[in-house]
């Protein structure tokens, strides 16, 4: 076990045993995995608030989030996951609901207005409007029907891989039943509803319909966004989409508009011109720190997902490859490929 508390050789189901260190109840531990959607939320309000926390990434591609050490964590096998103190959350929205309830204070930023601040049910609606969204129905589907998406950060190669693995997908499963009478129906039943989904988000039509509520959601945003430009013209202050402080509402849209950008569709929702005010928010959106520390540069999103778990594989046999993050977990066998293909189009 290394300081950071990366598994090394021979401790793949050992509970990773970061430096001793005295027992401090306000100590923060994130468990999370770089391009889970929900982790780069959690990373980013936890890095608005200016709070201190140790990261422990859990590589998802790897199926990490399997291993007993973090089912002792998180018996769902899902990031993100919040330690502080002796308190554990493992639900997305109550890690959010937690941190905004327990670090308060003049030099800690609010990120939710007080309920009964006018601007508190805006915030929550907008929350609760984009939280909402099937984010891995786009992903998968963008993945897998390349022709609906312009400029997309992901290369061809993965497409092939992805369907390499569908074709393969009840092969694969009659082989884990086969080759791993431990694991419970419970188990296998959870990967086949997975691979049930991940079909449906291959049917064309279905992410047609769901890219077309999409545009509806950011039309709804962009007259959002206007109406603030109205309320507070003449004033020198920055607008953002509930009003002039940045809150969780815009959290929620500058992770959801990174992602769009990265499976390539910023084009065809706001970078043709159609939602300016769009446009303008994730230019401005992106030059805030902690964008700049949790995302970074879209252009290499790609490549600071593969390269880790390329290295780390190297250290451990890789496990099977069905697992929560199907698709995105493919991505992880494709460092060569990225680079190659981020070096043609970027370097």
């Amino acid at each position: 076990m290394d300081e950071d508390g990366k598994i090394t050789d021979g401790e793949e189901c050992e509970e990773p045993t970061p430096e001793p260190r005295p027992f401090n109840k306000d100590r923060l531990v994130l468990y999370h995995w770089t391009q889970s959607f929900t982790s780069q939320k959690v990373r980013l309000v936890i890095n608005e608030k200016g709070l201190v926390c140790e990261e422990r990434d859990v590589s998802m591609p790897l199926q990490e989030h399997k291993e007993p050490w973090f089912m002792r964590l998180n018996l769902g096998e899902e990031v993100p996951v919040l330690l502080h103190g002796e308190t554990i959350i493992s639900d997305y929205n109550q890690i959010i609901d937690y941190m905004e309830k327990t670090f308060v204070g003049d030099t800690v930023a609010q990120l939710v207005p007080e309920v009964d601040s006018p601007l508190h049910e805006r915030v929550q609606q907008y929350r609760r409007l984009l939280d909402e969204l099937p984010m891995d129905a786009y992903t998968h589907g963008c993945i897998l029907h390349p022709e609906l998406t312009a400029d997309s950060m992901i290369p061809k190669y993965a497409t092939a891989e992805i369907r390499r693995h569908l074709a393969n997908a009840a092969t694969e499963l009659m082989k884990l039943d086969h080759e791993e009478p431990q694991l419970t129906e419970p188990y296998l039943s959870k990967q086949k509803k997975l691979m049930a989904k991940i079909l449906d988000h291959d049917n064309v039509n279905y992410l047609k319909k769901i890219l077309g509520e999409l545009a509806m959601v950011l039309d709804q945003v962009e007259a959002e966004l206007e109406k603030r430009k109205l309320e507070y013209q003449g004033q020198k202050c920055e607008l953002w989409l509930c009003g002039p402080e940045f809150t969780l509402a815009d959290v929620c849209l500058g992770a959801l508009l990174h992602r769009l950008k990265f499976l390539g569709l910023s084009k065809k929702y706001w970078e043709d011109g159609s939602r300016a005010n769009l446009q303008s928010f994730f230019v401005r959106v992106q030059k805030r720190y902690a964008f700049r520390k949790v995302l970074g540069d879209i252009h290499t999103t790609l490549l600071s997902a593969v390269l880790p778990n390329a290295f780390r594989m190297v250290k451990k046999k890789p496990p099977s490859f069905f697992g929560a993050s199907f698709l995105m977990g493919s991505l992880g066998g494709m460092g060569y490929f990225a680079y190659w293909y981020l070096k043609k189009k970027y370097m």
